[in-house]
Order: structure tokens, then C-alpha cells, then sequence
């Protein structure tokens, strides 16, 4: 049987940068057996594949996997995915061409998402989500010496101001991990050796600093998950969304609206910039919204 399928850059308006992702369409007839087959074969750090929504008023259900496991959610999937359904339904309607605003409304493992999707005069698209689950505190972080041999850094480099590093999870857990600087972070060499001590079998990290390469990012950002299968990630949603507990915990976000923009992929030669949005009210975190652009790449076919 053939399937169709997408790719996307993710987190960038330009091709060739962000975080690539693959989407498999009409994907109801495929096991859970095959689609990790299919997701390992793309070799992207995540696939999706689109199924016929449960709720009719939605408009799709969808599975998201690395090449080594299936994921309840993930943020540059959930982006790319409705962009590129967004787009699709705007090319049957006869508006390819003209501004788009759309709601997308996507099944997800861990719950419906709902994702606005706009574009203004012919520019990538743009969508932004707010993250299903509030972040939370989901354990302690090793301590910085541990850390540092994991990294391949000084323990005087893993941490900056008054950051320490933290375990957060908004659906996949993270150790948050404040390094000084560029110069640190760019530095970082992942040591298998020693990585299960420090992080766990399955520990996802999220290294970042202030320091940016961009006056108008706020942080810096890498992120490293090897038994995902995904050695290092250009752009990451789903860390973005749980980060927000760590900007509201060390730099005491005001109530209100708080929006900063995170760049990360660079060192990968994968430039991708994610826009998060905290929601403050007394004090406490009640709101987390994550953003960006995709384009499509490339489009075809394949056999199972």
C-alpha cells in the first residue's frame, strides 16, 4: 500500500534550517510495529503520522515517533503538522495564495492540542499552541560535577547567575542544565560514559545559556537525547514549554505576559528560533504558549 508523506523544516522561515519533520498522511491502516519502522527509516528525530480523528469536530489524531520510541507529545511535530494541514485545506479551498488564519485541533497522546495557524503576504506560516500540561517539577537534578563530565565541561561552567540546573517536565521530562556561555555551550561533547550515571538510561538534557547570537533571542539552547535516538536536536518544543517553569522559577517572571524567543540548532548548522510565552497570575505559572514557522521541503511516496 502507498502512503503519502511531507517534510518541514520546523522552527525557522527559511528552508534548510530548523528541525526537519517528517508527516505520513492517512496513516490509520499502519501498526504501531510499522510506523516505528517507518519513523526509524525517515531517520528524523520525529515522525508523525495523521489518522482520522476520534471527535469528529476535530481535525485529526496524531502519533509522533523518534527513531527509537513513540512520544505523547512533542512541539515541532505539533507545529509542522498543522501548518501543513492548515495549508493543504487553504490549497483545496482555493486560497493557496491568500492570508491564512485557521484553527487545527489535533488528537495528541497526551491530549487535544489546539494550534492556531496564520500567514501574511506569501511569508511561512506561522503557528503557536498553548502547551496541554503546565510544566512541573519532576525530580533532582545530579549534581554539577556529575553533570560536567556527562557534558565534558568544567563543573565551574554548568551554571550562570543564579541558574542551577533543574528537572522539569510539560510531557517529557528534561534536565535544564545553565551553562556560562556561548563559549561553554559550544563546547559541550556528549560522553556516553558517563551520561546514565548523571541523567538516567532515558535522560533527555537541555543545556542553555543568556548569552545569544541574536539581539533579539533571549536564550541560547542545546538539547541532547541519545536514547531517543536523537544525538542532538536542532529545535525542541516540548523542553521549550517545560523551560518556562525554569525562567519563572529563576528570573521570577511578572504576572501578565512574558515573551521570549530561544534560539537553538546552531552549532548543528540547523538555525531555528522558537518563540515561548509565559502567563503569570499572582505569582504562579498558569499559562505556557510555544510558537514558530515551517515550510515545507519535499513531498512523495513510499510502499509498507
Amino acid at each position: 500500500m502507498d502512503y503519502r508523506f511531507h517534510t518541514l523544516d520546523v522552527f525557522t522561515s527559511e528552508r534548510f534550517g530548523g528541525n526537519p519533520l517528517a508527516v505520513v498522511h492517512d496513516a490509520d491502516a499502519l501498526s504501531s510495529a510499522d510506523m516505528q519502522l517507518i519513523a526509524r527509516e525517515f531517520g528524523l528525530s520525529e515522525t508523525v503520522f495523521v489518522l482520522k480523528p476520534t471527535l469528529p469536530a476535530h481535525t485529526a489524531k496524531v502519533r509522533i515517533f523518534t527513531p527509537a520510541s513513540e512520544l505523547p507529545f512533542a512541539g515541532h511535530p505539533t507545529v509542522g503538522t498543522a501548518v501543513l494541514i492548515a495549508e493543504q485545506a487553504a490549497v483545496r479551498n482555493g486560497m493557496g495564495d491568500k492570508d491564512l488564519d485557521s484553527i487545527v485541533v489535533l488528537e495528541e497522546t497526551i491530549g487535544t492540542v489546539r494550534v492556531g495557524v496564520r500567514r501574511r503576504g506569501g511569508t511561512p506560516a506561522f503557528a503557536e499552541f498553548d502547551a496541554p500540561k503546565l510544566p512541573e517539577e519532576t525530580g533532582e537534578a545530579p549534581p554539577a560535577d556529575m553533570i560536567a563530565m556527562a557534558l565534558g565541561l568544567m563543573p565551574g561552567e554548568v551554571a550562570f547567575e543564579n541558574h542551577r540546573a533543574a528537572v522539569f517536565s510539560a510531557g517529557l521530562a528534561y534536565t535544564f542544565v545553565p551553562v556560562r556561555g556561548l563559549n561553554e555551550i559550544a563546547r559541550i561533547r556528549t560522553q556516553p560514559q558517563h551520561w546514565a550515571d548523571a541523567f538516567g538510561e532515558k535522560g533527555a538534557v537541555y543545556a542553555y545559556c543568556r548569552e545569544t547570537l541574536h539581539t533579539h533571542s533571549s536564550f541560547h539552547a542545546r538539547m541532547f537525547w541519545p536514547s531517543a535516538g536523537v544525538s542532538e536536536d536542532p529545535a525542541t518544543g516540548s523542553a521549550a514549554a517545560a523551560f518556562a517553569a525554569v525562567v519563572h522559577r529563576f528570573d521570577g517572571a511578572p504576572d501578565g505576559q512574558t515573551r521570549l524567543e530561544i534560539e537553538q540548532g546552531f552549532e548543528m548548522g540547523r538555525p531555528s528560533h522558537i518563540t515561548l510565552e509565559l502567563q503569570v497570575q499572582g505569582g504562579a505559572l498558569k499559562g505556557v504558549r510555544i510558537g514558530g514557522h515551517a515550510v515545507t521541503v519535499q513531498s512523495g511516496t513510499f510502499t509498507v
